[in-house]
């Protein structure tokens, strides 16, 4: 079988895999996508039924389409992966699905890199890993796999009729988490949920989204999270139309909420004493939006409406004053475990000296330290929003210019006319 030679190769064909194709379509690159599975297949079968997007169908998009759907709707994880297929089709994006990468390597005394697929072999110029970082679905070796009760993770979570009867604890109070633990209470299950360190954002504040809090406050484009909290989980949904995560209502709904999960012996998990702390850090998190916020619009002259009532909390619930310290799972009658407790990065098929000695990605902005080779879609590549719909899109549109920079130097001939480095691409649609 002949090698193919493509001058692009990207790797992945959800949102960072697309907006790569669009920016580099867009300059006359060629190139191809290869996608394991179906085009955005990560929404379609690694999502809960239930599930929708976390920001508003007026923001998480890319800018060269809108959904078919209210501005302020949030939009169901199918409909996400159709919008993906169908942007796809629109910019002619050269996906070919089906196709895993096994392989990719340096080619020795060669420019670029050969790269091994079940489809076939390829020499690629230029390879882009549009794989994101969440490949691998992480449970924490807390629990024996000969406990008794059923663990999954969030990943492999669909709806409470896949779990056995009986209580459940969610471990984890990101977004996952407590949209998970809230459909398995409304749907009759007793629920545990296991609450971590988490920021809590307002969903909404004095009529505007929290993701135009994040833009007009200039929290999108931080360029380094704060000190401390790299891997911080975010309390937001936008389950129901969209509301402020409050754990105190969660309660109210009867869910028990516990503290970290830290350990089991013989069937008994205990938490940390930490539930009452972790609440409080995130309604202080939360207070600190709002201030920002009314600074924000005393400043700029804004009439927005005022709304007071959104710094009122209710009482803590028993559960977090007198907190559950240990639970005998069989004696709770708990039949499952859900692990809403986020993912690893997968990268054992670019094999090539662009990690450190931990495995990370070695980059700026997305461009490695192994020349020839980008990364897109990793959680602040270069900003806070990076690792989001919107984020991707114009942190691709980087990486283009700097492919585009790389082919001009390569097209370089001494004897010929001087070649004039690529310009950056035009900065194209404004960011909703």
């Amino acid at each position: 079988m002949t090698t193919e030679e493509v001058d692009v190769l990207v790797v992945g064909g959800g949102p960072a895999g697309i907006a790569m194709s669009e920016h580099l379509g867009a300059a006359g690159v060629a190139h191809l996508v290869v996608e394991r599975a179906r085009v955005a297949e990560r929404w379609r079968s690694a999502r809960w039924d239930s599930m929708v997007a976390n920001g508003p169908a007026w923001h998480d998009r890319f800018p060269g389409r809108e959904f078919d759907a209210a501005r302020d709707a949030f939009i169901p994880k199918d409909e996400v992966a159709d919008y993906f297929a169908a942007y796809a089709e629109q910019i002619s994006a050269p996906i070919r699905c089906g196709v895993e990468v096994l392989a990719v390597r340096k080619r020795l005394g060669a420019t670029g890199f050969h790269v091994s697929t079940t489809d076939g072999d390829i020499n690629a110029r230029f390879v882009v890993s549009a794989t994101g970082a969440f490949q691998r679905p992480v449970i924490p070796p807390i629990v024996p796999t000969d406990s008794g009760v059923v663990q999954l993770h969030s990943a492999d979570y669909r709806n409470p009729a896949q779990l056995p009867g009986g209580a459940v604890l969610v471990v984890g109070a990101g977004s996952s988490g407590v949209q998970i633990a809230a459909e398995l209470r409304r749907a009759g299950r007793p629920v545990y949920l296991s609450v971590g360190p988490h920021d809590r954002p307002p969903r909404r504040y004095r009529g505007r989204d929290n993701v135009w809090w994040l833009g007009v406050l200039g929290m999108w484009d931080a360029a380094t999270p704060p000190a401390g909290a790299e891997h911080v989980t975010i309390a937001v949904s936008g389950a129901d139309g969209g509301h402020t995560v409050d754990f105190r209502d969660l309660a109210a709904q009867g869910i028990v909420l516990v503290g970290r999960t830290v350990s089991a012996v013989n069937g008994i998990v205990r938490f940390g004493p930490d539930l009452a702390e972790n609440i409080a850090n995130g309604d202080a998190n939360y207070l600190s939006v709002l201030d920002e916020a009314d600074a924000y619009i005393e400043r700029n002259g804004l009439a927005l409406p005022e709304e007071p009532e959104a710094r009122i909390f209710g009482p803590d619930p028993v559960c977090v004053t007198d907190p559950v310290l240990e639970l005998d799972l069989a004696a709770a009658g708990v039949g499952s475990i859900v692990w809403a407790t986020g993912y690893d990065s997968d990268f054992s098929w670019l094999q090539v000296g662009a990690f450190d000695e931990a495995g990370r990605p070695r980059h700026q902005r997305g461009v490695s330290s192994e020349p020839g080779v980008y990364f897109l879609g990793l959680p602040w590549l270069s900003r806070r929003g990076s690792s989001f719909i919107w984020g991707v899109w114009h942190d691709a549109r980087y990486i283009a210019d700097q492919i585009l920079i790389q082919r001009s130097y390569a097209a370089y001939d001494g004897d010929a006319a001087p070649v004039t480095p690529a310009r950056p691409l035009s900065a194209g649609a404004a960011r909703a």
